[in-house]
């Protein structure tokens, strides 16, 4: 389909107006690593900030604190975001992820109940699938959510939840029909962290930052109006989150386009003793970051147009997963031997801590679903090829 890449007049009134609101609000100095205790506490603040603005979550509608903005609109938010080099998102579990799934299957209750507070970064959100024998196959968990009258009783094992230890709720897959097998007798219970029978553990990541968790349940009892969906229908509702992590929101092109506009400067900076081959691969990720935007717009329209997307979300995670992996690559090999020192580019003027974005990267081709799971979809559902 064709698309017009021109910008109307009242797009580029809104860019100017989060350009401008970025430049009076965006702090001056980094915070410290969101996976800290300091570090969460003052991305908590600048989502309160956000919120003051009403940037909390721009394509929501007013009455869940949103700004009721379209797909192009929400790309130039971002677009913007990033320009300014603001600060991570501490409740994207939340916004990008467990919000966009409520738009689609939360009760009317549910939407007024949860969406404003996360939009305005009241209640942090972790997600909590994985268990330790269930990894990237979530059709084997075994936690239970048992019904009492009116309750769930929650019991199990959770691990690799993002943001736990700094969240205040938690959303989960959990076997409400305790002898059933793989995809079936599932649902998806809202929890709170703070509860008597939850009990979170840190898990440091590679560079000590406290980044997951593991949530022990022990009889913790929710409200069955904490189950989002109908009893059972927990992993159709999964894969529709998964399709959100995977798709548009979680991973926008402006975060790459960051990245690659970064690393043309550091290649700048020392391609006089650079190995000639890594021109090339600066250019290739400048080039990835754009074509990845250009079809990022070209689905918006599409979707905007009534459009759907499905399992190319799994096309779209392999590509800015490796993308994003390769840019750092190319980064380490341009700082040589002083990439692995912890600090050295913020000391020694190469900015942006690289480092630790690519200990970060290197997750990418895993979390969201594997990448080799996601070539078996693509093979199995996009091409038609036998398992």
């Amino acid at each position: 389909m064709a698309i017009d890449l021109t910008y109307t007049s009242a797009q580029q009134a809104f860019r100017q107006q989060v350009r401008t609101w970025m430049a009076a609000n965006v702090p001056r100095e980094p915070l410290e690593s969101l996976e800290t205790p300091a570090g969460a506490a003052q991305h908590r603040e600048w989502e309160r900030t956000l919120a003051s603005g009403n940037w909390g979550m721009v394509t929501w509608p007013k009455e869940y604190g949103g700004r009721g903005c379209d797909l192009i609109e929400w790309l130039i938010f971002e677009e913007e975001y990033y320009r300014a080099q603001a600060p991570g998102r501490l409740n994207q579990n939340g916004i990008f992820l467990l919000g966009p799934t409520l738009m689609e299957f939360g009760t009317p209750e549910q939407k007024a109940r949860f969406l404003p507070r996360m939009a305005a970064g009241q209640d942090i959100w972790a997600q909590a699938w994985s268990e330790p024998q269930a990894g990237s196959d979530l059709a084997a968990l075994k936690a239970t959510a048992i019904r009492d009258g009116d309750h769930y009783v929650l019991s199990g094992h959770k691990i690799w939840a993002s943001r736990a230890v700094y969240a205040d709720w938690a959303f989960g897959m959990f076997r409400t029909d305790p002898v059933s097998e793989r995809h079936r007798g599932i649902s998806f219970v809202l929890f709170p962290l703070d509860q008597p029978g939850v009990r979170v553990r840190g898990i440091p990541q590679i560079h000590g930052d406290t980044g997951f968790a593991e949530i022990f349940l022990e009889d913790a009892r929710v409200p069955v109006a904490n189950r989002l969906g109908e009893e059972g229908q927990g992993w159709h509702i999964a894969m529709a989150t998964a399709g959100f992590e995977r798709g548009l929101m979680l991973r926008s092109p402006a975060r790459f386009q960051a990245t690659a506009a970064k690393l043309v400067e550091l290649y700048h900076r020392h391609s006089a003793e650079a190995d000639p081959a890594l021109g090339a691969q600066v250019a290739q990720a400048w080039m990835n970051t754009e074509a990845y935007a250009l079809n990022t717009y070209m689905t918006a329209s599409r979707i905007m147009a009534g459009g759907s997307i499905g399992v190319e979300t799994s096309l779209n995670k392999i590509f800015w997963s490796e993308m994003d992996l390769a840019m750092h690559r190319a980064a380490m090999s341009l700082l040589g031997a002083r990439a692995e020192l912890k600090h050295v580019s913020r000391n020694g003027g190469d900015g942006d801590n690289w480092l630790e974005g690519f200990m970060f990267s290197l997750a990418g081709p895993i979390y969201a679903g594997t990448n080799e799971i996601q070539r078996n979809m693509i093979a199995e559902r996009l091409l038609g090829m036998p398992r």
